[in-house]
């Protein structure tokens, strides 16, 4: 079992080490094939270690006291482990391949941790810390500036470091201009790089006294192929942004994982370990931490799930805890004649945003099967909706036999809850705030260009299938129709040829299986008038097919369009007037 995991860390670590190569290269299709790729290699490496496992030994066959001194056993063999956490939850995910689901409690996998994670540190002579120290002074800083940089040893030029790193001081400063520099005044700097898309990222914070400002410098290609630092980003909220639940994993060398998480939570406190795992591309680690927080949250408090308020889907039957943030979304068995789809069908629409760019528009899913919950926590109108919809996806039982009855949920996706865009648009009607709607529509269709330039075509545009975040982001989160981009065909509605076509309600000319005609999208969505409004002014191009088209084949020729989690004004190359064809971001 430890070689398996071992076999899978090394490995999972080698290609997030080679994400620096691919960078200083440009090598932006590699990047995103090994992004893709990254997330099949737990999987592969649980069903490696199964299947040794039941021919060495024959596994499934063992008395349950041998599996309770198995992993009694290996956590003596993490003690010293660099990723104990990590090779826990490998345990877990193998031994449950093997055992019945009667055998999931603490005695046989790692319901809670066994090992400890703090303090955690490689001390091999020649191994780099998880972060390193800087002194400066303010005589100093520009020059520690480029010492970070210089540190992490990047083999491709820079335009000007020295300019860059100047830009960086004057934002610095504008944050301490007003405050006593302390004796202990110094930067920390996580030793790798984080890489995502085209982007590389330096994350660290400043520390003066008793207070600590984090921050993140991007660092991108120039149009002339040299690299700049293209922003300095500030505080947790923008530290959020930058490890959204909607974005990508990063990919980040790190030879103990817990200590990155340590240091990136005291940057963003707020933000949930499940969390941080997720974003650093440790998506299993993630969902056994968020596991374990549902089971926390369950036995303190009381609340029944729900269905969820808002339009029912046609494919997914969604419900909720109402004190917990997030929702639960089963499949159907079975859908309006509308919907030519099928289980598996859907799964692999899922899977494709799991692996894809997620660019800050596309929630990130956790997807679980056989979860067990209390019988007594379901409202009865729920458990007769999952019977109606989703039968096969539902079974109620006393399964341990202790008199505890409980219900099963074959199969679910968990994400953030949001509130859906159709009622965020209608509370701002009802309260009269015009602006909020004027925001919300113009991220709408924001939301719909940033998916357009990650080569997807969300397919239902319907406001419903969107979502507002908490700082007013809006997120795609309805993934049953969507195509990549590069697959469909945008077409203008063909001239009527006689009258009785024109006056006809049904689609007379012929349609194909991914034609689509953004023409059409106008009756769905703009039937308000001051959506309309906003929406012409800002997004009319997105109902002309020339706008999708011409998207579609700079794609095709292998256009990688840039996407970064902060605003255009955040840019040095605005701020500080260097010339704005120097990157390009969409």
């Amino acid at each position: 079992m430890l070689d398996g995991f071992n076999r899978h860390y090394r490995l999972f670590r080698t290609e997030s080490a080679r994400a620096k190569h691919r960078f200083e290269t440009g090598d932006w299709h590699g990047q995103q094939r090994a992004q893709r790729e990254r997330i099949e290699f737990y999987d592969l490496r649980v069903r490696e270690a199964v299947q040794r496992l039941e021919k060495e030994f024959k596994a499934g066959e063992q008395p349950m006291e041998l599996w309770h001194q198995a992993k009694l056993h290996y956590i003596g063999l993490l003690i010293d482990h660099h990723q104990p956490e990590l090779a826990e939850t490998f345990f877990n995910s193998v031994t449950t391949k093997i055992l019945h689901r009667t055998y999931f409690h603490n005695d046989f996998i790692f319901v809670r941790p066994a090992v400890s994670t703090e303090y955690i540190e490689n001390d091999e002579p020649a191994a780099k810390p998880t972060y390193r120290s800087y002194y400066p002074t303010p005589q100093t800083l520009r020059e520690n500036v480029v010492r970070i940089i210089d540190n992490f040893q990047l083999r491709r030029d820079f335009e000007d470091l020295d300019r860059d790193a100047g830009y960086v001081l004057e934002a610095i400063s504008g944050r301490l201009s007003q405050v006593k520099l302390r004796a202990n005044f110094q930067i920390q700097v996580l030793s790798s790089l984080f890489f995502r898309n085209k982007g590389a990222y330096v994350v660290g914070k400043i520390i003066n006294g008793f207070s600590e400002l984090p921050f993140a410098l991007p660092i991108l290609h120039n149009r002339g192929g040299k690299l700049v630092i293209d922003a300095c980003l500030f505080g947790e909220d923008e530290l959020q942004m930058l490890f959204s639940f909607a974005r990508a994993y990063f990919m980040v060398d790190m030879e103990i994982p817990s200590a990155f998480v340590q240091f990136l939570r005291s940057l963003m406190p707020r933000k949930p370990r499940a969390e941080i795992y997720n974003a650093l591309g440790l998506a299993k680690q993630g969902k056994t931490l968020f596991y374990r927080d549902f089971l926390y949250h369950l036995k303190h408090s009381s609340d029944k799930f729900r269905i969820a308020p808002g339009i029912k889907g046609m494919v997914m039957l969604v419900f909720d805890l109402p004190s917990f943030p997030y929702v639960f979304k089963v499949i159907k068995d079975f859908y309006p004649l509308q919907k030519d789809t099928t289980r598996e069908q859907i799964q692999g629409k899922y899977l494709l945003v799991k692996q894809h760019d997620r660019v800050g528009r596309m929630a990130d899913t956790l997807e679980y099967s056989e979860v067990a919950f209390s019988r007594e926590r379901f409202e009865d109108a729920l458990i007769e909706e999952i019977r109606a919809f989703a039968p096969s996806q539902l079974e109620i039982g006393d399964r341990d036999g202790d008199g505890h009855e409980e219900v099963i949920i074959k199969h679910l996706y968990i994400e953030r809850r949001m509130i859906p865009l159709n009622i965020y648009l209608q509370e701002a009607f009802d309260a009269g705030e015009k602006a909020q709607v004027e925001r919300a529509v113009i991220e709408y269709g924001n939301a719909i260009k940033d998916l357009v330039a990650a080569n997807i075509f969300p397919g239902d545009m319907l406001w419903k299938n969107f979502g507002v975040t908490r700082n007013g982001k809006v997120v795609f989160y309805d993934y049953d129709e969507i195509e990549y981009l590069t697959d469909c065909s945008f077409r203008k509605v063909p001239q009527a040829r006689t009258e009785e076509e024109e006056m006809s309600g049904e689609v007379w000319y012929k349609v194909g299986p991914r034609d689509v005609f953004p023409e059409t999208f106008e009756p769905f969505l703009l039937g308000n008038p001051a959506v309309r409004e906003v929406f012409m002014k800002h997004h009319a191009d997105l109902l002309d097919p020339a706008f999708w088209d011409a998207h579609k084949q700079r794609i095709l020729a292998g256009h990688v369009y840039d996407i970064f989690p902060y605003e255009r004004d955040k840019r040095f190359a605005r701020r500080y007037r260097r010339p704005e064809a120097e990157v390009e971001v969409a």
